[in-house]
């Protein structure tokens, strides 16, 4: 009688397979330790390189130098003694209206942007970037370290497009100038692009495109030229735009645009 060949394809039984497939679905999911850390909203995976190395981080009480430690559900991992938990990233995108103070809170308890998004999720989130208080327009709001590190830093040229109405017609030449850069008080700022509003006539309603994140930076250019800002509305950051949301709205990005944002 001719014996079967227990390791033949196909003849191992139903139960066997099935056994072993929980077997395997019960391995825990290991994440490097510097994903943990950014995914915990505390900042970039370079950034938590950095405090891994300079032993600011502990694992399960212990601290931890080497780069590449991965760690799973059931590890402790903490900073300055605080418990980190790796949060579901959340993306918001505020129509920040004029009067909001760009920070997580005032001592002296003027309106925060955080009080038009304190409903928007349970997780902790942060202003990417900021806006001066008398400056409208699009804000964004997460708990993604990583994503904030790319959108703030000027390498990465996030686009930022303004819609400035000025307190007079911005002249030719001054046109010219600021196309041409100006040097400020802390450096040489060049625009990507600036131009008068096509659809005004009196040529005091300005569009400005720039990547740099400095302070006040798009009031500081035409201040040095004499013009005093009268409105400053931020319409584009990151290729997100204010349509179909009003002024003082928030909504969540859809998926897709989240993967553009990362692809930046």
């Amino acid at each position: 009688m001719k014996k079967r060949n227990p390791y033949k394809q196909g003849s191992l039984k139903k139960s066997s397979l099935k056994k072993t497939e929980t077997i395997q679905t019960k391995q825990p999911v290991l994440v490097r330790l510097n994903k943990y850390i950014a995914d915990a909203g505390i900042c970039s995976r370079r950034e938590a390189d950095k405090l891994i190395e300079k032993g600011e981080i502990k694992v399960n009480g212990e601290v931890t130098l080497l780069l590449g430690t991965k760690v799973g559900p059931a590890d402790k991992v903490t900073y300055k003694g605080k418990v980190l938990k790796s949060e579901k990233h959340v993306y918001i995108l505020l129509n920040k209206p004029k009067g909001f103070i760009t920070t997580s809170d005032d001592p002296q308890n003027r309106r925060t942007v955080m009080n038009l998004v304190e409903n928007a999720c349970t997780e902790r989130i942060y202003s990417v970037g900021r806006l001066d208080r008398n400056t409208t327009g699009l804000l964004l709001f997460t708990n993604d370290g990583e994503l904030t590190k790319k959108l703030t830093h000027p390498k990465h040229g996030v686009r930022k497009l303004y819609h400035v109405v000025l307190d007079k017609p911005l002249s030719k030449n001054d046109l010219l100038r600021i196309m041409d850069g100006l040097e400020l008080e802390d450096g040489f700022i060049k625009p990507d692009s600036v131009d008068w509003v096509a659809d005004e006539a009196n040529k005091k309603h300005v569009g400005i495109e720039l990547h740099s994140g400095k302070n006040r930076i798009v009031r500081r250019i035409f201040e040095h030229l004499h013009y005093e800002v009268i409105k400053l509305d931020r319409v584009i950051f990151a290729g997100l735009t204010k349509k179909d949301l009003p002024r003082g709205k928030w909504r969540l990005l859809e998926e897709k645009e989240v993967n553009v944002l990362k692809m930046l």
